[in-house]
């Protein structure tokens, strides 16, 4: 079923992800939206003890018994492991994952993203410093400098975003669950995890220790997958759309940040003696923000984070994100595409 979805994006967007996942996805995640707490989290707590009970009262019993009947209890235990994988996985594409193998946003969006050039780059850069310095002048701030929000507000705003949107792209629209906040965020964090959606559920789930200045697209970019985005650069330009149309100014400048990050990340390793020369141009409360994102991240750099980072890549690429976690950087090509087409995705005026 995957190789062939594989084939025929155009079906499985028609039929699949404007259809029966839409009507699933919109009733799984309201349903679930009853509840303000993560159902999702609830749900992988419940595994993992199950999943450590079985385990060792396995072990007690392999310990009782005759060699032989080691060897039985073994190959059922493999037949019995094999066939829940295979349940979970099927159930895993019948409810999500099949819109891995939808059609590219670029292609319903109509977005030119072939030949990228490297001035194309420049420019893109450089517009954003601005956009993100402009953004930033009016912010408030904390103790430290770093641009101040309120994170349960950010949770219940970010709807409007995708409201404003879907004017242009109706397949961003529909009635979906708010995003809700992990109570065991401080585990994402040591994974390196700014959010996840838990298909199952239908529940964008949000990191609440992401550093402010990034809180609101991490939270765009969960519900993006929340509609059906699966592909982890189209997500993170789905979340700069929804921010930049956000009348909060707030997101505004968080989507901003993230397309300014993911871009000067792309002319670093393509110039970067450019990439140090714009550099320069960034206000200081920029600076200060960006600053604040680098040293949270640092501290839970480990064997933890890599080890998390390594499963991250093998899953995108074996659900056809060939690139891994790099796929998240290709969201400049999205960008640049955006301002070939002479798109509008200025701000709506909005105050701090």
């Amino acid at each position: 079923m995957t190789w062939l979805s594989s084939h025929i994006p155009e079906t499985v967007e028609k039929l699949y992800s404007n259809g029966f996942y839409r009507m699933l996805g919109q009733a799984l995640s309201r349903l679930t939206g009853l509840v303000s707490v993560s159902i999702a989290e609830l749900l992988t707590l419940i595994a993992l003890l199950a999943l450590a009970y079985f385990t060792v009262k396995y072990l007690v019993s392999m310990v009782v018994r005759r060699t032989s009947a080691q060897k039985i209890s073994l190959a059922r235990a493999a037949v019995l492991i094999l066939m829940v994988c295979s349940m979970v996985y099927f159930s895993f594409l019948l409810i999500w994952g099949f819109n891995y193998y939808r059609l590219p946003f670029a292609d319903i969006a109509g977005l030119d993203t072939a030949d990228i050039r490297a001035e194309e780059l420049e420019v893109l850069c450089t517009e954003l410093i601005q956009e993100a310095d402009e953004l930033r002048a009016a912010a408030a701030e904390d103790d430290n400098g770093v641009i101040a929000i309120a994170k349960r507000e950010i949770l219940e705003q970010a709807w409007q975003g995708y409201a404003m949107a879907e004017s242009m792209y109706p397949e961003l629209g529909g009635a979906y669950g708010r995003p809700k906040a992990v109570m065991l965020s401080r585990v994402m964090s040591v994974f390196g995890l700014s959010g996840i959606y838990f298909p199952f559920t239908g529940e964008a789930n949000v990191n609440i220790e992401v550093p402010a200045p990034l809180f609101p697209a991490a939270v765009c970019h969960e519900m993006a997958h929340q509609r059906g985005f699966a592909r982890e650069d189209e997500a993170n330009y789905i979340a700069y759309l929804t921010c930049r149309k956000h009348t909060d100014p707030y997101f505004q400048y968080s989507g901003t940040l993230l397309a300014l990050v993911n871009a000067m990340n792309a002319l670093s390793a393509y110039d970067y003696s450019k990439y140090l020369e714009l550099r320069q141009e960034y206000a200081e409360g920029v600076e200060r923000d960006l600053s604040a994102v680098q040293q949270f991240w640092q501290q839970y750099q480990g064997p933890v984070s890599r080890a998390s980072a390594r499963v991250n890549d093998v899953y995108l690429k074996s659900n056809h994100q060939k690139d891994g976690i790099n796929s998240y950087g290709r969201m400049v090509e999205l960008l640049i595409a955006e301002r070939r087409a002479g798109l509008s995705i200025s701000r709506t005026a909005g105050k701090y």
